[in-house]
């Protein structure tokens, strides 16, 4: 018997339930419903004209990939990395390798190829998916890595895939088979690998599904995410919890503030997701005859401005549910339920639903006061604390347990709790610039700058900025026997952004750069980020900033 969810059949989630099992049931139970929407945009390179793909259409489409993988060898145990973009295809691949016990590697096509050789060196992936247009860029990553898998371009998928070269396991895909592998900044510089089963995949979307208040999941409701499928947002909150509904994931392939509203009305969205700097792209518009013209009952997402989010939904008439969710656990919390707390960071309360417990706490891991600053720790339970959460960090035990010290996932969010229960977002994680929704780990641009032969030390940072929430400042310390010495400032910033931006994705490079005599440090030679500007200060208005912003571009 279904579950329900206030009046909406869920598809049945077992404590054994594996990803294919229940696409497949899904497809049978909503043959004929939407499960994919791309939107029409003419300017893309592919379906330029937007389509829509049934439950049934994909599942065929899924059958017959699996085929073909299953011919080449591919099964239980192995990794295949995915260069897909937001294509619909990405989510059809994922579909059919998670269907044979196989782990789902997306890269983040903004990757540079030191950043893409990592990723391909340390999931040591079997195989690798590619746009044709994206051939050169992965043999340029495959030159850096000791790693060499198997490459296939998409569009000679069906002629042209290799065989694999090792064998797949012995055994049976389980709950706890490996689904993905997602990358994400970390506060030690180098991305770790969050390993996500087909368990924590299926429960996120359940418990989306399971929310109810203003996000109550109707029948075949219509999601539109702008945000791309190599985040757990798109490719696992969001499409589960319509998979698992009869719903319909509208993806778009980016977002452009001249297409939201006219992409989320011509698809017929009733939901959509959003992050701050998306809503404030939005509100900066002109007036236009679309900006009420949706079907939209909500929008969920994070980081709207305090300021902004009465004013937005008084514009545009959609309420925006303000939620927490990171990669390690992605069964968001959320303030859905009245009454709401418009406008202050409120995201959810201590005990947000079924298998998810919540507190603040200090340094010595112990509860603080409501009202009190404290560190978002999070579990299942007390008996199940990992249960439905993600299953460590990639070939990396030490940090995973770290992370789990004292029986509660340490999330690095700061947060307040107030008398109610209610959580209210206070700060980024330490070390963690967020810009544009990408979460950037300050220590990889500090450990890549200290690699120029003109620098002798270097310090980044988050600084605010009016419009992607976040950006990157970093405090430089020449080396004085460089060639550097004596040369115009100007040029040495542009040549370190250059230098950045070669070898980085191009919104970690810094969008602000400080020159500074000296950097301070603490006796143990602990860098004082603290005090490297006046307490107070906008260092943004600082003499001798150096501003970098617009050379910040998407290749």
């Amino acid at each position: 018997t279904p579950l329900r969810c206030l009046g909406v059949p869920v598809i049945d989630i077992h404590a054994d339930s594996t990803i294919g099992e229940v696409l497949f049931s899904a497809a049978q139970r909503y043959e004929h419903h939407s499960l994919l929407c791309i939107p029409e945009n003419q300017a893309r390179n592919y379906l330029p004209a937007g389509c829509e793909i049934t439950y049934q259409q994909a599942a065929d489409a899924i059958r017959a990939l699996m085929q073909h993988y299953t011919v080449a060898g591919y099964g239980l145990g192995h990794r295949v990395g995915l260069l897909l973009d937001s294509r619909p295809e990405h989510m059809l691949h994922k579909l059919a390798l998670n269907a044979l016990g196989v782990c789902c590697v997306p890269v983040n096509p903004d990757y540079r190829p030191r950043e893409y050789a990592y990723l391909i060196d340390h999931a040591q992936v079997d195989l690798l998916v590619v746009l044709q247009d994206r051939i050169e860029h992965t043999q340029t990553a495959l030159a850096h890595s000791s790693n060499q898998p198997q490459v296939v371009a998409l569009e000679a998928f069906t002629t042209d895939l290799p065989p694999c070269p090792r064998s797949a396991e012995a055994g049976v895909i389980c709950a706890d088979t490996p689904a993905s592998i997602l990358y994400t900044s970390g506060t030690t510089g180098r991305p770790k690998g969050c390993v996500l089963s087909h368990r924590y995949e299926l429960a996120a979307g359940q418990a989306y599904a399971k929310l109810g208040g203003l996000a109550t999941i109707g029948k075949q409701d219509r999601l539109y995410n702008p945000l791309p499928l190599f985040h757990v947002n798109a490719s696992i909150l969001s499409f589960y919890c319509m998979l698992l509904t009869g719903g319909c994931q509208i993806q778009s392939d980016r977002f452009q503030p001249t297409r939201f509203w006219r992409e989320v009305v011509q698809t017929r969205a009733t939901i959509a997701h959003y992050l701050g700097v998306i809503m404030q792209m939005l509100f900066v518009q002109q007036p236009s005859e679309l900006d009420r013209a949706h079907q939209l009952r909500f929008a969920a997402g994070a980081g709207v401005e305090p300021q902004l989010h009465a004013a937005f939904e008084e514009r545009f008439g959609v309420p925006l549910l303000e939620l927490w969710g990171m990669t390690e656990m992605v069964r968001v919390m959320m303030d859905c339920h009245a009454p709401r707390q418009v406008g202050t960071r409120a995201f959810g309360r201590d005990r947000p639903s079924e298998g998810l417990e919540a507190q603040a706490v200090d340094e010595l891991d112990q509860p603080v006061a409501d009202g009190s600053v404290g560190e978002l720790v999070i579990r299942h339970s007390a008996h199940n604390a990992r249960q439905d959460f993600f299953s460590g960090y990639y070939n990396d035990p030490q940090a995973t347990e770290q992370a789990w010290r004292g029986g509660w996932f340490h999330t690095g969010d700061m947060v307040v709790r107030d008398t109610t229960g209610m959580f209210h977002f206070m700060d980024r994680r330490k070390n963690i610039i967020r810009r544009s929704g990408e979460n950037i780990a300050a220590a990889e641009i500090e450990a890549l700058l200290v690699t120029h032969p003109w620098v002798e030390n270097a310090a980044v940072m988050a600084v605010q900025d009016e419009i992607r929430d976040e950006e990157v400042l970093a405090c430089v310390v020449l080396n004085p026997s460089s060639q550097a010495t004596g040369q115009d400032r100007d040029q040495i910033a542009q040549a370190l952004f250059d230098f950045c931006n070669q070898n980085m994705a191009y919104y970690k490079a810094p969008g602000w750069l400080w020159f500074a005599q000296q950097i301070p440090t603490t006796g143990t030679q602990k860098i004082q980020k603290h005090a490297i500007f006046p307490q107070h200060s906008d260092p943004r208005t600082l003499p001798g900033m150096i501003d970098l912003r617009k050379r910040k571009k998407r290749n």
